[in-house]
């Protein structure tokens, strides 16, 4: 299922570079389009499914075309002593620098939200140390993106979502953290797509009209699928026997 929606996703990027191309637009609708920021980190199982499970639909029902979606991959990170410090250890930093590197290197969003995808897609499958796969089965260039994490600027970029992360208002409690036109969605966001669709003021997509606002109370759910900033994760000594395995 994973492996069919990413071929989608590629397709998808071919289809709206075609479109681009001959001078078409993706709604004639003069409408704002909808702002959606994520706000995540990558080993985050939420944060990952978030991705795979949801975020991605909008590419698969054509809601993408009323929306620009920022990602903001950093979450409950923190600075100590000018050193960036993962809630999920060390290979979580790498791979948040990695995806920043991607989204500065291929700033369409349809490119680099297919490469992300792919990588949290192996964090979902607990493979993410194969990551670098995702290069060849998105058909993109790896070379920018290790150039960037190699060198400071890839630092610097990570320095940059610290700093838009921190400045949030309401601050975020826990990711994913995902924000719909400047409103967070707390712990509805599974129900982003409802929220689009509400938040849309023009002319309603055929998306919308199959999209109910069912909110988590509604639907009584009473498990949070989140990582709390405060939380320490037990995965944190895993990650670092496993770069020292791989190493």
């Amino acid at each position: 299922m994973a492996s069919s929606r990413l071929l989608l996703l590629s397709l998808f990027v071919l289809s709206i570079s075609c479109r681009t191309t001959s001078g078409a637009v993706a709604s004639s609708d003069s409408a704002p389009k909808v702002s959606v920021a994520l706000y995540y980190e990558t080993l985050c199982p939420y944060s990952a499914n978030f991705i795979v499970n949801y975020l991605a639909k909008i590419f698969d029902n054509g809601l993408i075309s009323i929306v620009d979606i920022e990602l903001v991959p950093y979450g409950n990170a923190r600075i100590r002593n000018g050193t960036i410090s993962c809630q999920h250890g060390p290979y979580e930093c790498l791979l948040n620098t990695v995806e920043a590197c991607a989204i500065a290197t291929w700033p369409d969003l349809n490119e680099h939200f297919t490469f992300i995808y792919c990588v949290e897609d192996l964090v979902l499958k607990h493979k993410y140390l194969e990551w670098g796969s995702c290069f060849s089965k998105t058909g993109l260039d790896s070379l920018a993106v290790l150039e960037c994490y190699d060198n400071e600027y890839g630092k610097k970029l990570e320095l940059e979502y610290a700093a838009k992360t921190d400045a949030l208002e309401p601050p975020h409690t826990y990711v994913p953290w995902v924000v719909v036109n400047g409103q967070p969605l707390y712990e509805e966001y599974e129900d982003v797509e409802a929220y689009i669709c509400q938040a849309y003021t023009g002319e309603t997509p055929k998306a919308c009209a199959e999209t109910s606002l069912i909110t988590n109370q509604q639907n009584a759910r009473t498990e949070a699928h989140v990582s709390f900033v405060d939380d320490i994760s037990s995965t944190v000594l895993n990650n670092e026997r496993m770069i020292r395995m791989a190493a």
